[in-house]
């Protein structure tokens, strides 16, 4: 296995790489080739696979549906007789209930009436839905021009074929996997082990739910928000509460977070200005270079790897303001954890959306601005803000059900334009 790059290495094959004013392509760039995937692997039930990620492909153990059934409740014919597309009366011979062959024979101008999920009797082909067709007591006339052979009729295989690849390795298991697992008759799945990711806040200044309010300080929000955030994910959590600014505290922090963790996440402490412990104290413990990033808003972001004996763990250290704090998230730490993960496409499409309102920037900086997307009477996407964009206003995201991105070149966005929106 080639060992993984060195920070230096990474910023070595960035063209032009300046950590005092980073273009959000580059750190993309950089943390794709600093997020290392697991390769720990580990059988779970079905049940507790939701979120996971495929560690090696499924293949299918049989045909699904596993013989050609019918689609509907209707009858079943020889589809042959539509030649001529012409009326036709067909003699009902008998019924075909789902879970149980029907053993019978039919000639031609003859049916079965079936049932949907009903195996299709021999020599059948054909289904006419039962409301399309005209019923007496022992047959049926089916209108002329209504069908073609082989409507509404599922095929054996046309599912998933048996010995075919149903889930590739680095697939994230969804509601809709758990089901297609199951109809594949499988109690378990291989899955790569649960990512670990510990996270803190720092600073003198903020407050522990149930503490006292005091004069200059804040309750911390940004380890609830990042909680959740990792919650959706899957990733196991280690929560370490709020670490003040005093090195003993933040290297116990730093220190038991590196041993028990794939990765750290910081809030707080990596801006120009603040203390100087926390920067300190993460590259003491590591190999960790601080950015300014070309971004609005999250511009100060500090990554790398905390290493303790054998181990080391991912480090994220993400601006203080609650709004920043998120966005640099979803913007870079969410697909680097994607991939750690094992998830093969961690980067998240963006969608396209008319703004209905003026979207002021001048080029030289991406900006994140928390938008609200509705569809048009023509179907077509548009967005507006939420309002105020200040970095502190947490209730904004709140109210956002997606990023309005304007890339690093755009200029304003007039009413009308079309911009990339990443929804969430």
């Amino acid at each position: 296995m080639t060992p993984p790059k060195t920070l230096a290495e990474i910023a070595a094959n960035l063209q032009g790489y300046d950590p005092q004013a980073l273009p959000v392509h580059d750190v993309l760039s950089f943390l794709s080739q600093l997020a290392t995937p697991v390769t720990s692997l580990e059988d779970v039930p079905i049940f507790e696979a939701l979120n996971r990620v495929v560690g090696v492909d499924v293949i299918s153990p049989v045909n699904v549906p596993p013989h050609d059934n019918s689609a509907m409740d209707g009858y079943a014919f020889k589809g042959e007789q539509l030649q001529n597309q012409e009326a036709l009366t067909l003699t009902v011979v008998g019924t075909a209930l789902a879970g149980k062959a029907w053993q019978g024979s039919v000639k031609s101008n003859e049916c079965v009436k079936i049932m949907t999920g009903a195996i299709m009797p021999a020599g059948l082909d054909t289904v006419v839905p039962q409301e399309l067709c005209k019923i007496a007591a022992d047959s049926v006339v089916i209108p002329a021009s209504l069908l073609r052979a082989g409507d509404n009729r599922r095929l054996c295989g046309e599912d998933l074929k048996l010995n075919s690849a149903a889930l590739t390795k680095g697939t994230q298991i969804t509601p809709a996997a758990m089901g297609l697992l199951a109809s594949l008759g499988l109690p378990k799945v291989k899955v790569f082990k649960r990512l670990k990711v510990a996270y803190f806040s720092t600073g003198d200044e903020i407050l522990s739910l149930g503490e006292m309010p005091r004069e200059g300080a804040v309750y911390d929000s940004n380890r609830y928000t990042v909680f959740g955030l990792l919650h959706k994910l899957g990733c196991e959590m280690l929560d370490m509460g709020v670490v003040q600014d005093d090195p003993v505290l933040l290297e116990q922090a730093f220190t038991k977070a590196a041993q028990g963790a794939d990765a750290v996440i910081t809030s707080g402490g990596v801006s120009v200005g603040e203390a100087d412990f926390t920067k300190a104290m993460m590259k003491k413990l590591g190999d960790v270079v601080f950015w300014k990033i070309a971004m609005r808003p999250g511009r100060p972001m500090a990554v790398g790897k905390l290493t303790q004996g054998d181990r080391s763990a991912v480090l994220f250290g993400l601006p203080g303001n609650p709004v920043a704090v998120m966005v640099t998230f979803l913007a870079f730490v969410k697909p680097a954890l994607l991939q750690m993960m094992g998830v093969t496409d961690a980067q998240r499409p963006m969608v396209r959306a008319k703004t209905q309102e003026v979207l002021r920037k001048k080029p030289g900086r991406t900006e994140y601005q928390r938008g609200i997307a509705t569809r048009n009477l023509e179907g077509e996407l548009q967005v507006i803000t939420t309002g105020n964009q200040g970095s502190g206003v947490l209730s904004s995201m709140v109210q956002a059900n997606c990023l309005i991105v304007l890339s690093h070149t755009q200029s304003t966005a007039q009413i009308g334009d079309w911009v990339d929106v990443l929804m969430l």
